[in-house]
């Protein structure tokens, strides 16, 4: 599919005057994992001193009061955003709604605040009413394929799942690293019913719109307000299907593909949007006022 290449911008100030709500992306926008990038959040500070509201919207399988606490960590300025909505967020209401079934759970130690004070009962696969899936035991050492034989039991059994972190992959620092999504993926390509979260899917924005709503008053119009992420799946395709603008970041998860994070390649550029067959309003390598 063609379509027009893309608007190619530096500075962040020669679109942001065109909304008041900014739905940005944290990991790869905001941060890598390991450290705060500055010049995006002096660029979310100076939207909201200029009257923009600014909710940070992530995939991470946790609840937003913990993910505000890592931003903390690495130092990423809360005069940089008006509230956090996660996909834990919403899973976690998911979760409180099936609170008289059991649960299996596929992901690490650290994901379990997600059921925190819920009264989850836990159960091996044999025995659990649903599934819920938070990423991967160990994302340092294995792949979703490692987890083809747990699935297909899961699968057996025709168990729903719900997936709190829609990625497929992360940074951390320099490195992808799987996450929940490529398992959900795998599950749903073995005939499995999957419930996501996060974005692309249109929860997540809802709830997002809702808290910039109580926050401003007012509900937000959607023309004036813009998505900001480095996912073409999640960030642009999300956007698009909920029908926001998009503010595309290339130094992120695409980076490699697209060139690396100094340079744009605008021919893979143009081969990823028109694969995807939407185009967002700006591209830029990072987000900078």
């Amino acid at each position: 599919m063609t379509i027009p290449f893309p608007r190619l911008i530096d500075h962040f100030s020669t679109l942001a005057p065109r909304y008041d709500v900014v739905l940005s992306d944290i990991w790869g926008v905001v941060h890598n994992g390991v450290v705060a990038f500055a010049e995006a959040c002096d660029a979310l500070i100076r939207f909201r001193a200029g009257g923009g509201t600014v909710i940070l919207l992530t995939n991470a399988p946790r609840q937003s009061d913990i993910v505000i606490g890592f931003l903390d960590r690495l130092a990423v300025p809360r005069a940089a955003y008006d509230a956090v909505v996660s996909s834990g967020d919403v899973a976690r209401a998911v979760i409180e709604e099936r609170r008289n079934e059991s649960v299996f759970h596929i992901g690490p130690e650290r994901d379990h605040p997600i059921f925190t004070e819920l009264n989850v009962r836990f159960a091996p696969v044999a025995s659990a009413d649903y599934v819920v899936c938070s990423g991967l035991y160990d994302d340092t050492t294995e792949t979703p394929e490692d987890y083809r034989d747990l699935l297909g039991e899961v699968r057996q059994r025709n168990l729903f799942m719900v997936c709190a972190n829609p990625d497929l992959v992360v940074e951390r620092g320099h490195e992808l690293i799987y996450c929940a999504g490529a398992i959900a993926d795998l599950y749903e390509s073995m005939g499995g019913e999957v419930l996501y979260t996060g974005k692309p899917h249109p929860p997540i924005y809802e709830q997002a719109l809702k808290r910039a709503a109580v926050l401003r008053r007012a509900a937000p119009p959607l023309a004036r307000t813009l998505a900001i992420g480095d996912s073409v799946r999640t960030d642009l395709l999300g956007a698009s299907a909920f029908g926001v603008d998009c503010l595309f970041v290339t130094a992120g998860i695409h980076a490699d593909e697209l060139g690396g994070r100094e340079t744009i390649d605008h021919g893979a550029l143009a081969e990823i949007f028109g694969a995807a067959g939407v185009l967002p309003q700006a591209v830029t390598r990072r987000l900078a006022w």
